[in-house]
């Protein structure tokens, strides 16, 4: 047993060994392993360390929008009026890699620069979307105000919110914010750190102008918005010509991250005649992106949004639904890879209840008519005598009024008389300017230098004029008077500006000392001069202002014309010299020659439409039209005149237009359908007739006598037949009269309580009717529209159509739909279905019922009669009321303003008499009579049954109409 056990030492050796063996192995192992590892790491590093290095960076996902295709807009006859063009545009994505800001600005700036050369060589524009531009002296000057300016600042200084804006980056000038932009900081525009050869590159000089300053500075801070996602695109230009894109295409090796992708436009047929009622496009702004946001998120700042109309009103509509595609991105922010793209899907289309034949014959014809108003009332004389006027029956226009008004309204323009390629009228109008402006000067600077100065009021009433300019507009816009700063219940204030009793020296010593006025922004060492050289050196300030200042200039000019040192003929000749006419060399060497006259000239043109009312802005120079179907409220013509291009609004806007429009005194951006509100005239008694008997005032078929004179209120309110007088009528009588004197008496009798008189009873009951026929609310149209505005007072003018009813031409449209179908009041409506992009309809619109009135038969025979009667004895349809023709029913209207200008002219009507297809309301503002809108009406209803020739109807002229302002109601 002892021999079967093993040696201790030989037992030591055989655990050594076998240690050592697992040791070896371990060893071994380890020695594999760290082969693998070495092996492996070649393979990662030296064999394929790029290919891991590319698709190392492809793990940075993101996702990108992609915009979705508005959706079109139809009339209810498929007619399309918005759509969407295709178009090349111009994008840059910033690609590179750069060792410092330095090289990365002149790379940039080199790029954008070249490209800008590229587009504009072909006669194409970069796109404008920056809340900074250049004014007409050439300064930097924010396009923006409040919420949309403070959010610019914001975005530009990186903040999420406009509260983080520090108060000198929120106070910021326009100047300055470019400066800063420009400086080598941000985007290094002009900067001295570049060598003459790193500008060769880019033939690019030193210093750039203003404008390309401005197109960098878009572009630069709208790449710095995108710094960290590089991989949006950021536009440089819209809609350009193939051969900007061949060029840029040929460049792209240079052009790194130009590209020409495709893109739309939005286009409207027929813009003119729908504008007021589509709108138009454009790019989104701070507050309405704010707003937008919050029904829906994907919202962001490139977005091309509804402005106005339509466009606006339906935008979540016609907007459609954003796509989007997965990329992969490197480190840098570079697209490397598209994963995955989703499709976006284009908006839904609106149908309108609108006929576009309807809306554009109601157009051509009201612009005839008011043309034809205009051509009728012009005077071959120099002013009117207001002050001597009793009624405005005895108005006119003057025809210097005409001459004036095409320098006022900016047809003729006052810039170009002193351009270098003036014409030799030109010239010689601006040499005649030119000594009236220096002689104005030397009396302004003699009336503030002078010891004994001329109080305001015993000035003439040309100076006044120049002096009120200066007080009120000028020194104000220059900086110079502070508005703000005066204590309007200051003695000498008052004694300037309400007794005219001090002059014009007075006030601004007054001023000055009251720190009213900042005198150092006028000339240097301003305090080193004594009083007299202080008023010298503000004379020669305002001199030097108002000689640049186109508003003043104006002014000068109509007194030019009164001192018959300007004549009609010379302003006629500028119509030529500045193609505001195509040029007729007949006409003019016979007005140069004097053997046609400005006054024959001028109606010539007016009458051929070649100047538009429009143009002219003078009264009148609007209206509108609005057509109904009166079974469900739905619109067929919504037309106000003027109008404007919506085509040149939309997409990327034409500055100088919508500046043009702006200023227009025609107003052609305020909707005379759905925004003016005017008194209804006449067009109301049928509202004081309904109100009469359903209150048990008056009985449907009881009997008034009209002496002419309605004497229950002092004073007395004469009938428009006054010293006449219409004797025994009924209601539908007196409907058809437009008697004033029968509803004055309802008027009255509402208001009788216990045989006293209370205004606010009779006011109340005329109300609650009104109300029911829709006058009590907007119509529903869905375009913006004025709040009517219902009688407060006077029961008995009230009831004819006086005191201070107001209302829209839709709200009246609304009205005399009731009175059509006797008694249903449907909201108006524009949309007639929406349908998807696939053409499924989505939405039927049904009619929305406002209010019901349930009259007696009795009520409705007498006032459908009286409608139909004013028709049968009116003049304007004496042509109209013939066997076989269609029957119309109607009221007119004549509302007084003031009496030293033309009544505003109305009509409301319907037709067929018996079972109406159709509802109109027509306004002509200052329109004189409502002979002319009824007459207006007339043609309207003819178009619309085809009962003439349109061009019969549309001659293409203006209309001859009575010249007058006669009242018939």
């Amino acid at each position: 047993m002892g021999e079967e056990r093993l040696n201790p030492k030989k037992k030591r050796k055989a655990s050594a060994d076998s240690l050592k063996s697992r040791v070896i192995v371990l060893v071994i192992v380890f020695l594999i392993l760290f082969a693998l590892i070495v092996s492996r790491l070649f393979t990662l590093q030296i064999l394929n360390g790029e290919s891991y290095e590319n698709d190392f960076t492809l793990s940075i996902e993101k996702k990108k929008t992609l915009k979705s295709t508005r959706g079109e807009i139809f009339d209810c006859n498929g007619n399309l009026l918005a759509y969407n063009e295709l178009i090349y545009e111009v994008t840059f994505e910033d690609k590179g890699s750069y060792t410092d800001n330095t090289i990365r600005n002149l790379t940039l700036n080199g790029i954008l620069y070249t490209a800008v050369k590229i587009i504009e060589s072909h006669g194409d524009s970069t796109y404008r979307n920056f809340r900074v531009a250049l004014d007409a002296d050439g300064k930097y000057v924010y396009t923006v105000k409040g919420f949309n300016l403070s959010r610019f600042k914001a975005d530009f200084f990186g903040y999420q919110t406009i509260d983080e804006l520090k108060p000198e980056e929120a106070e910021i000038s326009a100047p300055d914010l470019i400066a800063l932009m420009c400086s080598d900081k941000y985007y290094g525009i002009n900067s001295q750190k570049y060598s003459d050869k790193d500008l060769a590159v880019w033939d690019m000089p030193r210093t750039l102008p203003p404008e390309k300053v401005l197109q960098l500075c878009q572009f630069r801070s709208t790449l710095q918005a995108n710094a960290y996602q590089r991989y949006n695109s950021i536009t440089l230009a819209r809609d350009v010509k193939e051969e900007t894109v061949s060029q840029l295409l040929e460049n792209t090796g240079v052009l790194q991250g130009i590209n020409v992708t495709e893109n739309y436009k939005r286009v409207y047929n027929d813009a003119l005649y729908f504008a007021p009622i589509i709108g138009y496009t454009g790019q989104v702004s701070a507050e309405e992106l704010k707003e937008l946001r919050e029904s829906d998120s994907s919202y962001d700042s490139t977005d091309i949004v509804g402005k106005v109309g339509l466009e606006k009103k339906m935008e979540t509509q016609l907007q459609g639904r954003k796509g989007s595609e997965t990329i992969y991105v490197d480190n840098l922010g570079r697209t490397l890879e598209v994963s995955s793209v989703t499709q976006p899907q284009a908006g839904n289309s609106l149908y309108l209840t609108l006929d576009s034949d309807l809306q554009k014959a109601c157009y051509h014809i009201l612009e005839e008519y008011i043309a034809g108003i205009l051509w009728a009332n012009i005077a071959d004389t120099e002013s009117i005598e207001t002050e001597w006027i009793q009624s405005a029956d005895e108005v006119f226009i003057p025809v210097y009024d005409v001459y004036y008004s095409l320098f006022e309204n900016n047809v003729l323009s006052v810039e170009h008389l002193s351009d270098p390629d003036a014409s030799a009228n030109e010239k010689s109008v601006y040499a005649a300017f030119q000594g009236k402006a220096a002689s104005i000067f030397a009396e302004i600077k003699d009336q503030l230098t002078r010891d004994d100065p001329t109080p305001y009021s015993d000035l003439s009433d040309e100076m006044k004029v120049y002096q009120s300019y200066i007080v009120n507009t000028m020194l104000p816009q220059a900086g110079i008077l502070n508005e703000d700063a005066i204590d309007k219940s200051d003695l000498t204030y008052k004694a300037w500006a309400e007794d005219e009793t001090i002059s014009l020296q007075e006030f601004l010593t007054y001023a000055i000392s009251s720190n009213w006025i900042d005198v150092n922004g006028i000339t240097e060492n301003m305090d080193y001069l004594d009083s007299t050289e202080v008023y010298s050196s503000l004379a020669d300030y305002i001199a030097e202002y108002l000689g640049k200042d186109s508003n003043f200039c104006k002014r000068v000019f109509r007194y030019m014309l009164m001192a018959h040192e300007l004549n009609g003929s010379q302003v006629c000749l500028l119509l030529f010299d500045q193609g505001v006419l195509d040029m007729n060399t007949s006409d003019y060497d016979q007005l140069s020659s004097g053997t046609l006259s400005g006054y024959d000239f001028i109606r010539d043109k007016i009458y051929n439409l070649q100047i538009t009312p429009a143009q002219l802005a003078l009264n009148p120079c609007s209206g509108a039209v609005v057509v109904t179907d009166p079974e469900d409220g739905t619109v067929k013509a919504c037309v106000t005149y003027p109008s404007y291009d919506s085509n040149r609004l939309v997409n990327e806007m034409d500055s100088n237009y919508y500046n043009k429009l702006v200023t227009d005194l025609s107003s052609p951006f305020y909707s005379r359908a759905t925004q003016e509100l005017l008194a209804p005239g006449s067009t109301f008694k049928p509202i004081a007739a309904t109100a009469g008997v359903a209150e048990g005032v008056l009985g449907a078929t009881e009997q008034l006598y009209c002496p002419g004179e309605f004497d229950g209120v002092d004073p007395p309110i004469k009938c428009w037949i006054y010293p006449g007088a219409h004797g025994t009528e009924t209601l539908a009588d007196g409907i058809r009269n437009s008697c004033n004197f029968f509803f004055n008496t309802i008027g009255f009798r509402l208001a009788s309580v216990g045989g006293e008189y209370d205004d606010d009873t009779g006011v109340e009951s005329l109300k609650k009717y009104a109300g029911m026929y829709g006058l009590d609310s907007a119509s529903g149209i869905e375009v913006p529209e004025s709040a009517p505005h219902m009688l407060t007072y006077d029961a008995v003018r009230g009831a004819m159509g006086q005191a201070d009813n107001a209302y829209t031409v839709s709200q009246l449209a609304r009205y005399v739909m009731t009175l059509a179908n006797s008694g249903q009041c449907y909201d108006l409506t524009l949309i007639d279905k929406i349908t998807d992009s696939n053409g499924n309809t989505v939405l039927e619109n049904e009619p929305v019922l406002h209010s019901e009135l349930k009259l007696s038969s009795e009520l409705w025979d007498a006032i459908h009669t009286g409608m139909r009667e004013v028709v049968l004895n009116h003049d304007s349809f004496s042509d109209y009321n013939v066997e076989g023709g269609v029957a119309v029913s109607g009221k007119t209207g004549t509302a007084q303003e003031v009496v030293t200008k033309p009544n505003h002219a109305l009509f409301i009507g319907y037709a067929p008499s018996q079972s109406p297809e159709m509802a109109i309301a027509c306004r002509i503002a200052y329109g004189y009579t409502s002979a002319n809108t009824a007459a207006l009406a007339r043609d309207v209803v003819n178009y619309y049954f085809k009962q003439k020739d349109t061009s019969e109807l549309i001659p293409g002229h203006a209309i001859q109409v009575t010249a007058g302002n006669t009242r018939t109601d």
